[in-house]
């Protein structure tokens, strides 16, 4: 291959402007906003559930943050939450029970682009209702609620990015058969029960600013209104007389995507950079002994005796806290190098599940891990794309050959094939989340608010300058 002799400013230009084609036109990073949606509703899933018996006392009407106090704090701080509309008990098991719900279906990916909306308004009502029940990870989490409705982190791993799959199949089959235009080109073609959830939201939207409940703000009004707004749009854009609608719409989400990936990157460079400059003014981060002091807290310390065990051992307490400090302060500057990168997001995942075991702090692990997260490898993830499904696969047949016997003279199946396949029926339908070769992840579709790009190959999945390593 021969050597690029064209001038530097150039090539400049046009690296500049493949950039600017591929942050346009290309929804980067699905894999690493798939990973950082899944950790977070994961996270906050099972908080809601582990706080479930002290939910009043959390962020109830029995909360020591009093509906007065909370009232006053909002009325400074212009925060949004549901739960300052009324004070009443039904209320808040409903606002309680609406976020849980919307957690579980951000975790599973079902009408992503709704869900995250729902997620979103369940995490701030909870945590804007009492501000000071925290740990630190519900900051991390307030801040990541909103940038995910941003993104379109449904595009793999979900169920929006198997529904579409499956219409895309559908619509191969029609066009075998001599049936195109069978199924809509433009978008789903069961997507009924994502419409109607959009249309509840408008409705209550619509309901609560006509009768004065709704007391927020007008930068959130409009906020929830554009939502609204871009998502009729959207919905309506599927028409094939507005095709060049389609293709406008598809390129702003992608750069509204793009740019919230980038956000989210920044954010966490942000809270490593600042938690490690702060830990070296401290006295006790200079002379290695702060990690000692939380470990003899009865607070922090769930296993009593591993706590003395860790800390009785002053070389690796002392180790610990400089490397603690090493690393969170060293992080941004390490996303300049892949490998170095990688090495440090292994030790800072490493240093998380410590703080999850040893502190007893875990939802503030939790909420850091699948933040760390968005900076994987594409590499990593492409890797745990085709390994998951085929152990999926093979555990399914061998549980299918275990619960059914096959005929009698039916001939056995071929080394790696079926378990439970037969030879005279059928072959076995490919699982939700395996793909062919030629379809990448551009070909699953947006849930409800993108469709799917054009299908590339899985060694060609685009993501952020650094993510992508």
């Amino acid at each position: 291959m021969s050597a690029d002799n064209r001038p530097l400013t150039a090539r400049a230009s046009a690296a500049v402007g493949r950039g600017i084609g591929r942050f346009m036109g290309e929804t980067l990073a699905p894999y690493q906003s798939a990973v950082v949606r899944i950790g977070v509703s994961l996270t906050m899933t099972l908080f809601l559930i582990r706080e479930w018996p002290h939910r009043n006392e959390l962020y109830g009407p029995s909360s020591p943050w009093g509906f007065e106090l909370a009232q006053r704090t909002i009325a400074g701080n212009d925060a949004f939450t549901l739960l300052i509309w009324s004070d009443s008990q039904l209320w808040f098991e409903l606002v309680y029970h609406l976020a849980l719900v919307a957690s579980v279906l951000m975790l599973l990916g079902w009408h992503t682009r709704a869900s995250s909306v729902l997620f979103m308004i369940g995490v701030l009502s909870l945590q804007n209702r009492s501000v000071f029940m925290g740990d630190g990870g519900d900051n991390v989490l307030h801040l990541m609620a909103i940038y995910l409705v941003l993104t379109r982190c449904g595009r793999v791993w979900s169920l929006d990015s198997r529904r579409a799959r499956r219409a895309a199949e559908r619509r191969e089959a029609g066009k075998t058969a001599g049936l195109a235009g069978t199924a809509p080109a433009g978008g789903f073609d069961d997507d009924l029960p994502g419409l109607m959830l959009w249309v509840l939201l408008a409705v209550a939207f619509a309901a609560t600013a006509a009768t004065g409940l709704a007391q927020m703000t007008w930068p959130w009004a409009a906020f929830f209104a554009v939502l609204l707004a871009a998502q009729a749009l959207w919905r309506v854009s599927a028409a094939p007389r507005l095709a060049e609608l389609r293709t406008v719409l598809d390129s702003l989400a992608s750069m509204v995507h793009n740019s919230a990936m980038f956000v989210i990157a920044v954010e966490v460079c942000v809270i490593y950079a600042t938690a490690g400059l702060y830990k070296v003014q401290g006295s006790r981060w200079q002379d290695g002994t702060a990690v000692w002091y939380p470990m003899h807290l009865d607070y922090f310390s769930p296993w009593p005796a591993l706590s003395e065990l860790v800390g009785s051992n002053w070389l690796l307490v002392f180790v610990a806290s400089y490397a603690t400090v090493l690393l969170q302060a060293a992080f941004p500057l390490a996303l300049l190098n892949r490998r170095a990168k990688n090495v440090l997001l292994v030790l800072l995942m490493g240093e998380h599940l410590g703080i999850a075991v040893l502190m007893g702090l875990p939802f503030f692990s939790m909420a850091m891990l699948a933040v760390d997260l968005v900076f994987l490898p594409t590499a990593w993830l492409l890797a745990v794309d085709r390994f998951l499904p085929a152990r999926c696969r093979a555990l399914w047949d061998r549980l299918g050959g275990r619960r059914a016997e096959a005929p009698a003279g039916a001939p056995k199946a071929a080394p790696g094939g079926p378990a439970a396949a037969t030879g005279t029926g059928p072959a076995a339908p490919a699982l939700p989340g395996q793909r062919s070769g030629a379809e990448g992840p551009g070909a699953s579709g947006a849930s409800d608010g993108g469709a799917g790009g054009v299908g590339r190959g899985a060694g060609a999945e685009p993501s952020i300058a650094t993510l992508d390593r």
